[in-house]
């Protein structure tokens, strides 16, 4: 049988600079193989020197570089395009710059079966439809006359796979596929690429989550600095690690266990002990919101109070964020109120809320679209502490501080976000969120793109800044590890209402309804280890 991919000492070179040295790499038809390791160890750059996508640049070399049977390492650019879409599908991570922006879904699926085969107008809307329901997609008729900014993260991911899958590759390419899926879709996308893959194609995943990789993947590949430092069956490499950086990332998988330690601490570890939740922050009460006919948020209620985490967790679409960005004053809802730190903040004039907008800060899922790109390190920060009137020499002081809570070397001062790191990234987004001492911090996905050596360490740092600062912080996330891990207080969320709530441990040990039960049920699990 002839490989998908058979690749002997891949090395990819910038300048001076190797990033993949050494790499041996081979997928049977019908096998799953995936590479894990930290941000910036080599897989994303490996994946698209499968697809002649290297950047601008880049040096590649090996002693044999076989794609589908073929070599391939001399292609031109006019022989890559036919073996994009139609030989090796591929699904990019961040699914909202990977779309066009001015094109239906419609059209986009069109696109991407037309490129295979031709077909009639009436069998592509069939297919398309087909192709949308598959990657879990219910209503996916009346989809395919949106636009991309018309859905959800969750929902752009999955148009995302089934454009890949439209020209029934025979090699899928899948980087960091359901990082932006909540638990029960995410299981709905591993079961369809499961189904691919047993129907005899080939699959390279790159995901941060060793869950999933133990759930979809044959063999993996463990990479660091460019080189692969441990390989072989995944159930055996997850485990018995044998190298000590594969043992470390196992470490760090928020996990019950995990409560009240380090994840990025090689040994155990407590996290600094925290006074008693103090006066509540926070009181939503019967809070409704519409958008058109649409319910988004129906009659929910809840308390925060000062040095408490409350996790929000529920499917794509279930009100999480829509809650956020009433808490935020950045909509109105219709009937309910918003009290925070003692006083009415919903339907309040914005020159009022502005005076008091220093009280509450976010952290977004992607720091790097949230910043100013003109703005360095210092400027970032210090933009934060305008509302609370610091200028000056006070105000650098102070930015000084913060970088050092968050641990980042002062030498990034004058850093641009395009010259950070995801991780540098996201502990600036801290900090600035931090910085004006609010009382609430709202974190909307703030490490669900990061791998799972730099979440460990975003997690440790905002239970350190938390328990410092006494903020109270509500947690949106769809990974129920990390929620478990981190919150007090849980929230479950569907279709816009609030079907359970309680303590964390109580929730997640003995839920009540049967959707609770659901998401558990559809939590991916390591070998040797329960769900």
């Amino acid at each position: 049988m002839t490989a998908a991919v058979d690749i002997h000492n891949l090395a990819i070179r910038f300048g001076e600079q190797t990033v993949v040295n050494g790499l041996n790499l081979t997928i049977q038809p019908g096998e799953s193989v995936a590479l894990v390791g930290e941000s910036g160890s080599g897989k994303t750059v490996t994946a698209r020197a499968l697809l002649g996508l290297q950047a601008k640049g880049a040096i590649i070399s090996a002693d044999r570089f076989d794609i589908l049977g073929q070599p391939a390492l001399g292609n031109s650019e006019r022989q890559w395009r036919q073996v994009r879409g139609k030989q090796i599908g591929y699904v990019l991570q961040d699914a909202l710059v990977s779309l066009d922006p001015l094109r239906t879904v419609g059209q986009q699926l069109a696109d991407a079966l037309l490129a295979s085969q031709p077909l009639p107008a009436r069998d592509i809307v069939l297919r398309s439809i087909q192709l949308l329901q598959q990657a879990g997609i219910a209503d996916a008729e009346q989809r395919l006359a949106v636009y991309p900014h018309q859905l959800s993260g969750g929902l752009r991911q999955r148009v995302l796979i089934a454009c890949a899958l439209a020209g029934q590759p025979a090699l899928l390419i899948a980087d960091e596929p359901t990082t932006a899926l909540d638990m029960t879709v995410q299981k709905q996308i591993l079961s369809l690429l499961q189904q691919r893959r047993d129907n005899g194609q080939a699959l390279l995943l790159i995901s941060h989550d060793l869950a999933v990789v133990a759930e979809l993947a044959d063999r993996v590949l463990v990479m660091r600095d460019g080189e692969v430092v441990e390989s072989g069956a995944t159930r055996e490499v997850l485990r018995t690690p044998q190298h000590a950086w594969s043992r470390r990332l196992l470490q760090a998988i928020p996990r019950p266990e995990t409560r009240g330690f380090r994840l990025a601490s090689p040994q155990p570890e407590a996290l600094p002990e925290r006074a008693p939740a103090g006066e509540i922050v926070v009181a939503v009460n019967g809070v409704h919101k519409y958008y058109g006919d649409r319910h988004v948020v129906n009659n929910v209620s809840f308390t925060l109070r000062a040095g408490e985490t409350l996790g929000v967790v529920g499917e794509s679409g279930s009100g999480k964020s829509s809650l956020a960005r009433l808490l935020l004053g950045l909509s109105e809802p219709q009937r309910g109120e918003i009290v925070i730190a003692g006083q009415r903040w919903d339907h309040q004039p914005e020159a009022l809320r502005r005076s008091r907008r220093q009280q509450l800060q976010l952290i977004a899922q992607d720091p790097l679209s949230s910043f100013d790109p003109r703005y360095n390190v210092e400027r970032i920060i210090g933009e934060s502490l305008d509302a609370v009137q610091i200028f000056g020499a006070e105000r650098r002081k102070r930015v000084l501080q913060l970088l050092d809570e968050v641990r980042l070397s002062r030498s990034l001062l004058q850093r641009y976000p395009r010259e950070l790191s995801g991780g540098q990234r996201q502990r600036v987004a801290i900090a600035r969120a931090f910085a004006p001492n609010p009382a609430l911090l709202v974190a909307d996905e703030p490490v669900s793109a990061l791998d799972v050596s730099v979440q460990a360490q975003i997690l440790d740092l905002l239970a350190d800044m938390q328990a410092e600062h006494r903020t109270a912080l509500l947690f949106i996330s769809h990974d129920l590890g990390v929620i478990h891990h981190l919150s007090d207080q849980l929230l479950v969320m569907k279709e816009g209402r609030v079907v359970e709530s309680g303590d964390v441990n109580q929730v997640f040990n003995h839920p009540r309804h049967p959707w609770t039960r659901q998401l558990l049920d559809a939590l991916p699990a390591l070998p040797g280890r329960a769900a």
